[in-house]
């Protein structure tokens, strides 16, 4: 299947109750936590897409009601010098779930074929080569019982100016552009030109792409849990626990506790 991100510029709205439906799909997401610790799960969730696009928002909103102690946010910037040294991979096989974990990339592995290789950080026989690399990277982890999830945020040229925009208003969120936004932004052309190779590349069968429609920062927010949801409760089993008996004489014992009827 080809994707074409002219295809994710409407910007709808998302019709419906939108608190109602966070709170359903946060619900949804506990219970997708707890299956991964009960059937010693792991999956990697991936969001990739661009500057202001939205993907801290989407990541705050899935992270907000899981259990810390089970998850990972990991901020992808520029490698350091120890990683510059190694395979570009390297950085990112350090932070791969283990059992009862969820790890999160905000940005990812893509920068080899983005970002380094737009503005030259990579050699073109590298970026080139990274196609197949990152290919057989996703296979190793979906083939090892590592459920993998990949996003991409998108909004257009106009939308990201009004966020640009919006930023350099407001004194508390200042930080979060810089000279790097604008850099990138001039050369969207190129940016643009190097997604199309990579979705054409990387969308594979063991690893698809998912494309999120950003302009509208609710509906995204609930587009992209959604999918997010719907792709682990298919992956995951999500049969909870059966009552130890121990324990359930432990509490019997304690406070008279009796098991509830279909529970």
């Amino acid at each position: 299947m080809t994707i074409s991100l002219s295809d994710y510029e409407t910007g709808a709205r998302y019709d419906g109750d939108y608190a109602a439906a966070l709170a359903a799909l946060d619900e949804r997401l506990e219970r997708l936590q707890a299956a991964h610790i009960v059937h010693a799960q792991r999956s990697v969730i991936m969001v990739e897409g661009w500057d202001a696009a939205g993907k801290g928002g989407i990541i705050r909103r899935l992270t907000a009601s899981l259990d810390p102690r089970y998850f990972e946010v990991w901020p992808i910037g520029a490698p350091t010098d120890e990683e510059k040294a190694r395979h570009f991979l390297w950085r990112f096989w350090k932070r791969l779930p283990g059992k009862r974990e969820i790890s999160i990339f905000d940005r990812s592995w893509y920068g080899r074929v983005l970002v380094e290789r737009v503005e030259g950080f990579a050699t073109e026989a590298e970026w080139r080569k990274a196609y197949d690399e990152i290919n057989e990277f996703e296979a190793q982890l979906t083939g090892s019982a590592t459920h993998l999830v990949k996003l991409f945020v998108h909004v257009t040229q106009e939308e990201q100016d009004k966020r640009f925009a919006d930023r350099l208003d407001h004194p508390w969120k200042r930080w979060k552009t810089g000279a790097e936004d604008y850099r990138n932004r001039a050369k969207r052309a190129d940016y643009l030109a190097a997604m199309d190779d990579m979705f054409a590349l990387t969308h594979t069968r063991w690893a698809p792409w998912k494309v999120i429609d950003g302009n509208n920062k609710k509906a995204a927010r609930i587009a992209a849990l959604t999918h997010i949801v719907e792709t682990l409760e298919a992956a995951v089993p999500m049969t909870p626990p059966e009552r130890d008996p121990a324990v359930v004489k432990l509490a019997a014992k304690a406070f008279g506790y009796k098991p509830m009827n279909g529970f």
